[in-house]
């Protein structure tokens, strides 16, 4: 098997109107764009994507969308994770008719599963599915992670090629870049981890934050092929005021607002998530100014 996943994968945010309804002029910008960055996939319907948000039937449009608008020229990768294994493989399923080309799954939220239960979980979507699987950690929002056996033994089930992990855990990203393989591919979900996942073996990120600045996130991918380390550096310690930015409100309003002042489709964040105030804009505005000449 040859490496499926690699390179820079934006997460994609859901750019929407001004009363909250998926901005399908704004998405195929938006993909345009960072297509024309040099992204290598992209990834919709994760977390900054806001899937939680959506009903099912704009999780399949949007994804209809990205299919569409990509033409084939990068693979990508939807979002399916639910609670329940029966909804994952019944969305993987209607994905694998609308045409994506592969899908991630978050582990299972707000119920705490054992290790044994995960790894059924995933197991079972596996044996369901002919598409490609991606693993999906982010510990900090699903209140559980699989750990680094776990991962070697779901590693080892054919149409499991990937992890992205948002843990921020640089000694776990390391343990699990010992499992990686031509057909099971390591990603960090960090941003601010980037080059040192490259550094040390790993296949690239699942970046968010290349929704706002796409053209410095892919420029850490490329000095570093270039064997540039100090270019790639400099790169990845300039997404910090953006990744410092986030703490200004709640996920991806931060993001999306940054998107948007930078010339990118965004939109709002569907409610309950509101827009930052007067002060925190201000904030955001002047952390921003490093990329205007940037981008």
């Amino acid at each position: 098997m040859t490496v499926l996943f690699k390179g820079i994968i934006p997460a994609l945010i859901t750019p929407m109107t001004a009363v909250e309804d998926v901005d399908e002029a704004g998405l195929r910008t938006l993909i345009e764009r960072l297509i024309e960055a040099g992204v290598h996939a992209l990834f919709v319907l994760g977390t900054n994507g806001e899937f939680i948000a959506l009903n099912e039937a704009e999780k399949l449009r949007i994804a209809k969308i990205a299919v569409d608008q990509a033409r084939s020229r990068v693979p990508v990768i939807a979002g399916t994770g639910a609670y329940a294994t029966r909804d994952v493989i019944d969305l993987n399923s209607k994905m694998l008719d609308v045409g994506v080309d592969a899908v991630s799954v978050i582990t299972p939220y707000f119920n705490g599963a054992t290790q044994q239960e995960l790894f059924t979980h995933y197991e079972r979507i596996a044996q369901a599915t002919t598409l490609p699987v991606m693993l999906y950690t982010i510990p900090a929002k699903a209140g559980v992670t699989l750990t680094i056996d776990t991962v070697r033994r779901l590693s080892e089930i054919p149409n499991i090629r990937g992890i992205k992990d948002s843990g921020g855990d640089f000694d776990r990203l390391l343990q699990l870049i010992n499992l990686r393989r031509d057909d099971f591919a390591v990603f960090t979900g960090t941003d601010s981890m980037i080059l040192w996942s490259l550094i040390a073996g790993g296949d690239g990120a699942v970046a968010a934050t290349t929704n706002a600045v796409p053209g410095v996130v892919t420029s850490i991918w490329k000095h570093f092929q270039a064997g540039d380390i100090a270019a790639a550096r400099k790169a990845q310690e300039s997404l910090r005021a953006l990744r410092d930015a986030f703490a200004l409100g709640t996920m991806p309003v931060v993001l999306k607002t940054a998107a948007e002042m930078l010339g990118m489709p965004a939109g709002p964040a569907r409610s309950p998530a509101q827009p930052l105030d007067a002060g925190a804009r201000a904030r955001l505005e002047q952390a921003l100014a490093v990329y205007r000449d940037s981008r």
